[in-house]
């Protein structure tokens, strides 16, 4: 995949991202303009061959796939790369939610920063299955002493500090797989994000979040839901197939070859058998003078229905299992590759009751993107170098003049300090790399 590439001003910050998936590897550059939008200078997107279902399979395979990716986006960006941002899924991410609770010794003394990572260290603690680790650790809502639904705490004063936790967990070998064929193809891991929130980074409006929506990103392999309530992630669960079983399906019923079947899926494929009207036959060769076999287009609809209801099955059943079924005011947001299957948001629509729309990440990039990148396809990247071009511009931007002796984490923010949120945010995604770098490799 080619793009126009334009040199960035040298006073900007280059973000690199690199989205490992189970149907591409996509490596992409940018960074964020005057204009507080992002500038993509380089992509690079090969087929994937070494990812199932999210997780590696083959390290060799990938370690191929992710440097074809960086050297294609190099070339684009002519400049060579040393530190990504990495994505993880798959199906071995898990969720759960648990109570904090911290008794200060200075209630006349401000809540301040320290007093919150506190509470986030303790959720560190919290005993796992063997072989997981905590990936993310968002704070729900606080309680200081008797009040209750405290967004934030800092500047409040009182005794007990409590606060509800959600925490995603994934498998630590799953983890350590992608570094290491990161590191193999000479690249430095500068920090891992799950990929539905970056999804939701890129696709999602802070309006949506607030009001309450789901996010469904379908993917090659899993389909991975994340849903927003006041602008607080609440609920994220990977449900392990995605447009891989639809291609499967087609495979077995119209007894075709896979790549037949991914070209039957995408050009003519419909989520909704009702809407193919003209029901043409689709005639597909045969193999060295053996007859030809023809498919109708509603038939083929039928297939493809048939599986997407039970995706769609699976996703209601994680939405009423959050607790936020009534309460999603903005509905559902289909991204990822699997969301451009004609029909499929109205399918949504009728198969859950909540309003539906297609999530494609054009918010967030200045005018001139190229058309392949605003698709559904490439949501997980762009959200990807989103993040990763925050992170940058938190480690640059200076947030006050301190002390030469002073640590930064120790003093409390100014309560209307813009700057916060940013902190915020780069404080919770950097504890995942901290936490897989500190685990020895006998542990694996």
């Amino acid at each position: 995949m080619n793009i126009e590439n334009t040199k960035p001003n040298t006073n900007m910050q280059v973000a690199i991202a690199l989205d490992i998936g189970t149907t591409k590897v996509c490596a992409i550059a940018g960074y964020k303009n005057e204009y507080d939008q992002i500038e993509i200078i380089g992509v690079g997107s090969v087929p994937s061959e070494g990812v199932s279902r999210g997780v590696v399979s083959n390290i060799d395979k990938t370690v191929r796939a992710i440097n074809e990716a960086i050297q294609i986006a190099q070339k684009n960006a002519k400049s060579k790369f040393g530190r990504v941002h990495v994505g993880i899924a798959g199906q071995h991410i898990k969720s759960v939610h648990h109570h904090g609770l911290l008794m200060r010794n200075e209630p006349e003394r401000e809540i301040d920063e320290q007093d919150v990572n506190r509470l986030i260290n303790d959720m560190h603690k919290l005993v796992l299955p063997p072989g997981d680790k905590i990936l993310h650790v968002f704070p729900q809502e606080f309680s200081v002493d008797d009040e209750s639904g405290i967004v934030d705490p800092i500047g409040m004063s009182g005794v007990r500090l409590e606060a509800n936790f959600h925490i995603i967990t994934g498998q630590i070998s799953a983890s350590k797989n992608i570094v290491r064929c990161v590191e193999r193809v000479g690249l430095d891991v500068a920090d891992i994000t799950l990929e539905p929130i970056a999804s939701s980074k890129a696709v999602l409006s802070d309006e949506e979040k607030e009001a309450g929506v789901a996010l469904i990103d379908i993917g090659g392999g899993t389909t991975d839901i994340s849903i927003f309530k006041n602008g607080i992630i609440r609920h994220t669960s990977v449900i392990p197939f995605g447009g891989n079983v639809i291609t499967n399906d087609i495979k077995e019923g119209c007894t075709v070859m896979h790549h037949q079947a991914e070209k039957l899926k995408v050009k003519f494929g419909s989520a909704l058998a009702d809407e193919v009207i003209d029901n043409r036959i689709i005639t597909i060769p045969g193999f060295k003078g053996r007859d030809h076999k023809e498919i109708s287009e509603k038939n083929l609809a039928k297939i493809i229905e048939a599986r997407v209801k039970e995706i769609f099955d699976y996703v209601l059943w994680e939405i009423k299992r959050s607790g936020y079924e009534n309460k999603l005011i903005a509905g559902i947001v289909l991204t990822g590759g699997g969301s451009l299957l004609k029909n499929i948001e109205h399918l949504c629509e009728y198969h859950t009751g909540l309003s539906t729309r297609l999530g494609q990440p054009v918010e967030l990039l200045a005018h001139g993107y190229s058309t392949q990148i605003a698709s559904p396809i490439y949501s997980t990247a762009v959200g990807l170098l989103a993040i990763a071009i925050d992170n940058l511009q938190y480690l640059t931007a200076p947030v006050m003049d301190l002390p030469n002796d002073a640590d930064e984490d120790n003093i409390p923010l100014d309560i209307n300090d813009p700057k916060r949120s940013n902190k915020w945010f780069k404080k919770i995604f950097t504890y995942t790399k901290d936490f897989f770098e500190a685990t020895p490799d006998s542990e694996f």
